[in-house]
């Protein structure tokens, strides 16, 4: 599920709500898209931060035709992603500042190519949603291991799989009591090379007997304590040749896929391939 941002710089609220339309309409001629928004003015004190916010009011909806929608004080947005990671192509949030995903800002038109910002308008009417849906296309997407597995179980090798093995790798805090706590992960990956290797590597571990299907994904960008790194996911025929894919899977994709590490603790900070 590929996630766009909206916020604003002093833009009324009618302007953004158009913004959002125009939008949502064009994302939902490529596949279902979920509305995620957040009132930071309900907010009970917490600090607003990025897709994990909590501490506003959070409500989100599912689909073009309104079937469902829920709120609650509390409910972080990063919440609400993962669940519509299952069900929808895209996810649209709206009311967050400095969102980790591709955000477009309404109220200016100098912000563009700030951070994470792929397009600035003064009004709705100066918006390409084409060029904003192009290149959210080339960012990338949001996974969950949820989402991941819901991809495989709707293969249309589905019916001659009698097991589903995953593995998840997530941000350790610390090796040793003693040790300095690590409070985010920074990836970046080799741009290209990385995702020509990624596809390569779960086609030879397809290709193997018995295997019918296989996800694998890597978050890149700032990664924090606690929170989700990577996933291998393999559907297959029976139990042993699915676990043995996900260890290899995962022990193959840390050798040969082009992926950089910046650790940084409370003490300090340092990109792991320099210290190996």
């Amino acid at each position: 599920m590929h996630v766009l941002g909206i916020c604003d710089r002093g833009a009324d609220r009618d302007a953004v709500e158009r913004v959002c339309d125009r939008l949502v309409d064009r994302l939902e001629r490529e596949g279902r898209v979920g509305v995620v928004r957040y009132d930071a003015t309900i907010a009970d004190g917490t600090a607003v931060h990025d897709s994990t916010t909590v501490g506003g009011d959070v409500s989100y909806e599912l689909g073009a035709d309104g079937d469902w929608a829920a709120s609650g004080t509390g409910l972080g947005v990063g919440d609400a992603l993962d669940r519509l990671a299952t069900g929808c192509a895209y996810a649209v949030v709206v009311g967050v500042e400095d969102l980790r995903h591709p955000t477009v800002v309404v109220g200016t038109d100098d912000a563009d190519g700030e951070g994470n910002v792929i397009a600035a308008v003064d009004e709705p009417g100066d918006l390409d949603p084409d060029a904003v849906a192009a290149e959210l296309e080339s960012r990338e997407p949001h996974e969950t291991l949820h989402s991941l597995v819901d991809r495989v179980k709707r293969s249309s090798k589905a019916d001659q799989a009698g097991a589903i093995a995953t593995f998840t790798g997530r941000v350790r805090a610390k090796d040793d009591a003693d040790d300095a706590r690590t409070q985010y992960l920074e990836f970046e990956k080799y741009e290209g090379v990385a995702d020509e290797r990624m596809a390569a590597l779960e086609a030879d571990l397809e290709a193997r007997d018995g295997v019918l299907e296989v996800e694998l994904y890597h978050r890149t960008g700032v990664v924090e304590d606690g929170e989700d790194i990577v996933f291998v996911v393999v559907l297959a025929g029976h139990r042993e040749e699915a676990f043995r894919t996900v260890e290899d899977g995962i022990d193959r994709l840390k050798d040969e896929v082009p992926l950089f590490k910046k650790e940084v603790t409370v003490e300090d900070e340092f990109w792991v391939h320099e210290r190996s």
